[in-house]
């Protein structure tokens, strides 16, 4: 593959681009319905793509709400939540198989042969869909983890919440997965300062400090006593006489 072992910086999808993908999929084909609730369920669930593709049928709670991970990474197994809405997509599909004679043995995203779908295909299939969407940010599965990270934290869900739902070891890994995709704390600073106010002359900026910590604005530093000494006149030594001292 040509993009093997490359790294890209992360790109979040608004909603109207996640919508805009699923209905790029054909809505009568089963393949089309099968891709479209796979991409639900890596949104709404926040899943690794390698994690949506072990999933099975009996993985699936829609009354509880619950998803079932049994091998996340690290073979760490783990139940997330994903909403009533995202479950009728993914019932639409099962649905579909079942009257292609597809048993529940069968991963739930699986081909019209009830045989595992690889990773690799899913990742050619994102950009084509992402093409057709008229999407201009570079599509892949781990872009819809990072978007339903970035939503949970926009909506001010705890942090922890956040962890256990994406299966990270502890909290400070998922602080600083959510400090590259949604510094919600820089943007807010940013958006806050009165740009106009400031240009327009209404409201002075914040004055910057020039003192180091610890020191006074009214004590010199060290640099500024030795400026202020290479500025004062030097005295000539006093002329000794010669003879004896009296």
């Amino acid at each position: 593959m040509a993009n093997k072992g490359l790294k890209f910086p992360a790109e979040v999808l608004t909603a109207d681009e996640v919508s805009r993908l699923i209905r790029a999929c054909s809505h009568r084909a089963p393949t089309g319905i099968r891709n479209g609730a796979l991409m639900v369920t890596l949104h709404r669930a926040g899943l690794r793509i390698s994690e949506a593709l072990a999933l099975k049928p009996k993985d699936l709670d829609a009354h509880a709400g619950t998803v079932r991970v049994l091998h996340g990474k690290g073979d760490k197994a783990r139940t997330v939540g994903m909403d009533a809405e995202a479950f009728v997509a993914v019932e639409r599909w099962l649905d579909r198989r079942r009257r292609m004679g597809i048993t529940d043995r069968a991963p739930v995203f699986c081909t019209l042969k009830g045989k595992s779908v690889h990773p690799a295909y899913v990742r050619s299939l994102l950009p084509r869909l992402a093409r057709k969407a008229g999407v201009m940010k570079r599509v892949h599965p781990h872009g819809f983890r990072h978007t339903h990270a970035a939503t949970l934290a926009a909506a001010g869900l705890p942090i922890n919440v956040i962890q256990r739902q994406l299966g990270h070891a502890n909290a400070a890994i998922t602080s600083h997965y959510l400090d590259h995709i949604a510094p919600a704390d820089v943007v807010a600073a940013i958006r806050a300062v009165p740009w106009g106010e400031i240009w327009e002359g209404r409201k002075r900026p914040p004055a910057l400090e020039t003192t180091s910590p610890g020191v006074s604005p009214t004590q010199p530093t060290r640099n500024q006593a030795e400026r202020r000494s290479e500025r004062k006149p030097i005295q000539a030594a006093p002329r000794r006489t010669k003879g004896r001292a009296r």
